[in-house]
This record gives structure tokens, C-alpha cells and sequence, in this order.
């Protein structure tokens, strides 16, 4: 609706709202004259639903909506009218009573609806979104203290006033003490206004002197609470804190709160004489480590508290930590570059990557070509733009994660689970993008591969290797000089072809066997088979002494490769394959492997069978 609707010095609302689930409409304008002026706004529509989920702190989505367009569209002084007359109102809701959200719109705005909106919820529910409402209207135009007109209180000298905690305070808020925004000192502060304080107490007297009674503990009562306190702990050494306030303050009609909060403040000023030791200071490193491996293992985070006496926060604590000190470990390997830090940037390096000027040509893989060779034809090649943008996205991702792994590492006790999710997102992104790069650059390595080839040299192998080098030239590529990523990767695997391909050779000729001369010329010294079984049976028993000291994967490659532990023996390329390696990197980690269990045997002084 584009047409200006003729209104004078006043405000119209027409307003049309679904059941849950179903689309609704709200539609907002208004026309306020000051003197001769007037200011005329089109109207403004915006679809919305009448949900829950749509705002976490709203039950119904027309007073956040309500909400909006005051804001948006009212003036400074009609907008503290209306909070005022929102405030008045909570008065008059009654918890089970169910009211229309036209009678809430004229209760604070004085207009009524030309027509109905279906939505109608309990007063209690009214009472929590009136309460938000207020708070964050009046932070839209946060009135300076000094102009209030009466008294406003902080949390802090709330709690000071009724001798309570802050925590107590917020209990009161959730009660209904209403909350406002100030500007106090220059910052903008909750607040309560001294009315809002007394109708508050007035209407919650019994909630009021509950809340400030723990502050008036004698002395007797709290010895009360510790003996009874030291009582259940001979009865039944394994309850935790929680448990015994829990008996306590039934007892006692106290809140668990209450009594939790006193046990922990006498073994904070009186260690030596604390009701629960093990409780109070920072847990050990070795009991940390303890409690994430038990949990690794599958013991559950209430079991974990019960065992170690702690509460189920300390415990996620602790396993949050753990998982920040391991994710820190693994390094990041970015090319920074100083538009990272600008405002704004993120969404043009986050955009999708750009169509190339001039569409690439398919090229069709030739006929009889093996599966791995056909399929690197269906990845499309890059264009030099595509290449920047997605090398740029991949290091401004790791940048990203960079940040927030710097903010973590600060302090890793008090990290965020949210803070190490983002972080993990944000490296699995940048793999993606990493991993789009090599696809489309694997036909590069083949090409440089059939030049390498030789007689004696395995065509797969050499791709194999060549890959490798790709990737590490992916990490180390610099996008911000202008080059394209053919040029410098062609100059890395061609180097690496230069040095692996000689030492291949060399190896090669070095262990070659075959000269028939040699044969011939050598005594045949071999014994029979049973000799030779049991040579090899006392091999493998030494050897699997010795599996201990070998990583996972050694010693997973050491057993496959001879049939230990009942397995059966597998070939280089059989492994390569099941562990997503090649079989050269199969064969150098059995050589290490293999170095370093005759190393262990040389200084434990076991002496290995010959073969």
C-alpha cells in the first residue's frame, strides 16, 4: 500500500493476527501534528506469526511486533507515556485470568483496534512480555537519572537496601519488580524507579522477607546448619552439597540456595575447618585429565560429579577446558592479509563464488581411462577470479577461527563451548573450501606426472606423491600477489619430482636382488621349514613385546603386515587404501616402525631372532 493516509494528531493501529501456525499480517501507520507541521508516514507492512520461537523472550509475537513500531515510529515522550501506562497495567492481570491482546494494546496505548487480533493468553504470560517490553522500549530512549524525577535504584544498591543478593533481585524481577533502562554515569544501566520499587514490595511482602531473611541468620542457626550439615556427611560420606542443602532446608523452610550458598561462604573463610575440603580451590591438572578420560569412555557428567563431589557445572567446566587445550594443539597455517580486519568485509568474502567471465570448456575424459583418471574430468577448472575468492574465503575463515582461538587461549578455563563450536565450524568451512581447491587442481599433478614418468617408475605412485605437494602449496599459496595458483603449484610438484624421483632410484638399485650369478655362487646355508616356523614364531612373540611402544597406527601397520594378533597379513596397497594413504607412506611408516622397535630392543638388550 503506497497511497499517504490523512490522520491529525493521532495514532491508528489495524491489526490482524493468526492462530498458531498460520500466516497474519500487521499492519502499522501513523500521523502525529506538532503545530502547523505535520509528518505523514506511508504505512509499513510486515508479515509475522503468532509463535514462541520466533522470540525467545516474547509469548506472543504481536507485543515484540507492538514493540517495533513504537519504536521505530513514536515519539521520545508518547513512548515513556506508554511505558508508564504498561507498567500500571501489570496491576491489574491476574495469573489464571486470559486476556485478548486487544485489551493489552488499549491498556497501553489507548487506541483501540478497528479490528480484532486472535490472541489471547494468561495473565502471567502478559505479565513476562510486558516486562520485557517495558525494559527494552525504555531503553530506545534511556531517560538520564537526573531527569527521572524520583529515586532510582541499581541492582547493587537494591541488594544493599534489602540486604540480599544480587541473584535475589533477579528472582524479584522474574516475580514481577519491573525493570527499566537509565542512564546512569553515562552508561546505560538496568534500573528500578523507587514506585516501581514499593508497589513491588507492597504486593510481594512475604517474597521480600524471605529474601532478606538468610541476612539475618543468627549466629546459633548457622552453627545449627553446619553440625546438621557435618551429621549427614558421617551418616553418608558420598552425599554432595547439594543433597544435604536440599534435606536442610526442608527442614528448616530455607531454600536449597540459601543453605548451599552458606556452606560455601564458612569453607571459603574457614578452610582449615571446611565442611566439604575437596571442594573448595581449583581441581588438579591430573584429576582434569582423570575426569575427561572417564568421560571419553562413556561415564555419564552426573556420574562424574558424583564420584568427584563436584557439580555437574564444574564438570562440564572442565571438560569444555580440556577440549579448548586440545583444540589450541592443532597449529594454523593461514596468509594473513590486513582486508580481513575491515568492517563489512565479511559478506563480499563469504559470498558464493562468482561465475567465471568466460564459461570453461568441458573437456571429456578419453576413452579407457582408469576410474581415478575419468573422474578428476567431471571437477570443472577454475578461473583466475574463482581461485582468488576462494583462496581469499579459505584464509579469511582461518583468520576467523584464529581470533576466536586467541580469545580462548587467553584463559581456557573460562572458555565458551559456543566460542569452541564456532571455532571448529569455522576450520571445517575453511577444509571444505581447501578441499574444492585440490579437486580442481588434481588434473595439474597428472599432467606434471606423465612428463616425470619413467620405465621403472609407478605412474600412480608419482600422482600420489605429487598430490602431496599440492596441498602443502595450497596452504602456502599468497592470493594478494596476483598470480595464478597453476604457476606456483607446477613450480612446487616439479620441484618435489626433482628431489623424490632420484631418491627412488637410488633406493631401488641399492636393494635390487635378482643377479643370477650371485645365486649361484652362494652356499645354500637354508634350513628346513619346521626350523624356519619356529624362527618365525619367536619373532612375532618378541616383537609383540615390543608393539607397546608404537602410536596407533604403527603398531595397526605393524600387525597387519606380518598377521599378529590373529589377523591376516596384508599388502602395502591393501593398507594404503583402508587407511587413505598411499603405499609408499604405508611402507615409510612400517620402516620407522620397524627402526624403532630395533631400537627398543637394543636398549632393553633383547636380542632378536635371526631371520
Amino acid at each position: 500500500m503506497s497511497e499517504q493516509l490523512s490522520l491529525c494528531g493521532r495514532q491508528k493501529y489495524y491489526g490482524m493476527c493468526e492462530k498458531s501456525g498460520e500466516a497474519g499480517f500487521y499492519l502499522y501507520f501513523s500521523r502525529c501534528e506538532r503545530g502547523d507541521q505535520k509528518m505523514t508516514s506511508q504505512v509499513s507492512q510486515k508479515n509475522f506469526r503468532v509463535s514462541a520461537n520466533t522470540d525467545a523472550s516474547y509469548h506472543s509475537e504481536a507485543v515484540r511486533q507492538l514493540r517495533d513500531q513504537l519504536v521505530r515510529y513514536t515519539p521520545k515522550d508518547k513512548r515513556q507515556t506508554q511505558v508508564d501506562r504498561a507498567e500500571q497495567l501489570l496491576d491489574e492481570l491476574v495469573d489464571e485470568t486470559v486476556y485478548p491482546f486487544d485489551f493489552i494494546h488499549y491498556k497501553i496505548t489507548g487506541i483501540r483496534l478497528l479490528q480484532p487480533v486472535a490472541c489471547t493468553l494468561k495473565g502471567h504470560l502478559w505479565v513476562e512480555d510486558i516486562q520485557n517490553f517495558i525494559e527494552e522500549v525504555s531503553t530506545s530512549f534511556a531517560q538520564d537519572v537526573g531527569q527521572v524525577g524520583e529515586r532510582v535504584w541499581t541492582v547493587e544498591e537494591l541488594a544493599k537496601r534489602f540486604e540480599v543478593a544480587g541473584r535475589t533481585i533477579t528472582r524479584w524481577r522474574q516475580k514481577g519488580l519491573v525493570a527499566r533502562r537509565f542512564r546512569i554515569l553515562g552508561r546505560v544501566k538496568v534500573g528500578f524507579l523507587d514506585s516501581s520499587v514499593n508497589r513491588f514490595v507492597t504486593k510481594h511482602v512475604e517474597i521480600v522477607q524471605r529474601g532478606s531473611h538468610f541476612r539475618n541468620l543468627d549466629d546459633q542457626e548457622r552453627e545449627l546448619i553446619f553440625d546438621q550439615v557435618r551429621q549427614s556427611l558421617e551418616q553418608n560420606p558420598e552425599q554432595n552439597m547439594t543433597q544435604i542443602a536440599r534435606g536442610i532446608a526442608i527442614q528448616m523452610s530455607r531454600s536449597p540456595e540459601t543453605i548451599r550458598t552458606l556452606i560455601k561462604e564458612h569453607d571459603q573463610n574457614h578452610p582449615e575447618r571446611a565442611l566439604f575440603p575437596d571442594l573448595t580451590g581449583p581441581l588438579p591438572d591430573t584429576i582434569k585429565a582423570q575426569i575427561h578420560n572417564l568421560y571419553g569412555r562413556g561415564v555419564g557428567v552426573a556420574a562424574l560429579a558424583r564420584q568427584f563431589r563436584r557439580s555437574r557445572q564444574t564438570i562440564h567446566r572442565v571438560l569444555i577446558e580440556i577440549k579448548a587445550i586440545e583444540l589450541l594443539k592443532t597449529p594454523i597455517d593461514l596468509i594473513d592479509n590486513p582486508t580481513f580486519s575491515e568492517n563489512s568485509i565479511s559478506k563480499i568474502i563469504l559470498a558464493d563464488l562468482p561465475e567465471p567471465e568466460t564459461p570453461a570448456k568441458r573437456t571429456r575424459a578419453p576413452k579407457d581411462l582408469p576410474p581415478y583418471l575419468a573422474s578428476l574430468y567431471e571437477v570443472p577448472l577454475l578461473s583466475k577470479e574463482q581461485e582468488q575468492h576462494l583462496f581469499r574465503k579459505m584464509n579469511f575463515l582461518k583468520w576467523q577461527s584464529q581470533q576466536l582461538r586467541a580469545k580462548v587461549a587467553e584463559d581456557t578455563t573460562k572458555a565458551k563451548s559456543s566460542d569452541l563450536d564456532r571455532i571448529l565450524m569455522l576450520q571445517n568451512e575453511a577444509l571444505e573450501v581447501k578441499n574444492q581447491i585440490i579437486r580442481s587442481n588434481l588434473r595439474l599433478v597428472v599432467s606434471i606426472a606423465k612428463r616425470h614418468v619413467g620405465p621403472s617408475s609407478n605412474f600412480f605412485e608419482l600422482i600420489s606423491d605429487g598430490n602431496m605437494s599440492l596441498m602443502r602449496a595450497v596452504e602456502k599459496f599468497d592470493f594478494s600477489r596476483g598470480n595464478k595458483f597453476s604457476t606456483y603449484a607446477s613450480w612446487a610438484i616439479v620441484k618435489n619430482f626433482a628431489r623424490s624421483i632420484p631418491e627412488e632410484n637410488h633406493h631401488r638399485d641399492r636393494f635390487v636382488t635378482g643377479h643370477e650369478e650371485m645365486f649361484e655362487a652362494a652356499a645354500d646355508n637354508r634350513s628346513d621349514e619346521q626350523e624356519i616356523e619356529l624362527v618365525h614364531k619367536n619373532l612375532r612373540l618378541t616383537v609383540q613385546g615390543l608393539l607397546s611402544h608404537l602410536d596407533p597406527r604403527e603398531r595397526h601397520i605393524i600387525q597387519r603386515r606380518f598377521g599378529l594378533g590373529g589377523t591376516e597379513e596384508s599388502t602395502l596397497e591393501a593398507l594404503g587404501r583402508e587407511l587413505g594413504i598411499t603405499k609408499e607412506r604405508v611402507r615409510q611408516i612400517e620402516s620407522r616402525a620397524q627402526e624403532k622397535i630395533r631400537r627398543l630392543a637394543s636398549q632393553e638388550q633383547i636380542e632378536l631372532p635371526n631371520t
